[in-house]
């Protein structure tokens, strides 16, 4: 396996596993809150395959089903992809101390997720209230930690 190939399957897996921390501590806040799952993943999946004038297939319920299903792995897709690009800047030489690779992927990531949610017009942060930053930021910080944790494991010295 090549070095970049490595990076790459190592930066997605420990992504993979900071992603189900992510879910852990989100599905968790909504347990002891009783709180409803966000819409958003599924508003912005309608709103991007608008904007790229693609059809969902389906109608009515099986629609919903489909929806329901697909927004979820977005939600995969950018944790993986944000894992594999930090396996990347790691092989790279990018080897700053853990908090700051912490803090840099907790930033890297919730614009990863918040961004194309911002820019579709889904939310506005600016409109946030301080708890509904605090629901955010830490199972994003989650994330990170457990992504940069995995990957210090896998890869010690690349």
């Amino acid at each position: 396996m090549t070095s970049v190939t490595r990076a790459l399957v190592y930066g997605a897996a420990a992504g993979a596993a900071g992603t189900t921390a992510l879910n852990i501590v989100g599905y968790a806040d909504m347990a002891v809150r009783g709180r409803p799952a966000s819409s958003t993943p599924e508003v912005t999946l309608r709103a991007l395959a608008d904007k790229l004038h693609v059809r969902i297939p389906g109608e009515g319920q099986v629609q919903e089903n489909r929806v329901a299903g697909l927004a979820p792995l977005t939600g995969f897709a950018a944790g993986l992809g944000i894992g594999a690009v930090l396996g990347l800047a790691r092989s790279a030489g990018w080897r700053p101390g853990v908090a700051v690779q912490c803090a840099v992927t907790t930033v890297g990531v919730l614009i990863g997720t918040n961004g194309p949610m911002t820019v579709l017009g889904v939310t506005d942060p600016r409109t946030w209230s301080v708890t509904d930053w605090i629901s955010d930021i830490v199972p994003h910080f989650a994330y990170a930690v457990v992504t940069v944790g995995v990957l210090d494991r896998m890869d010690p010295a690349a």
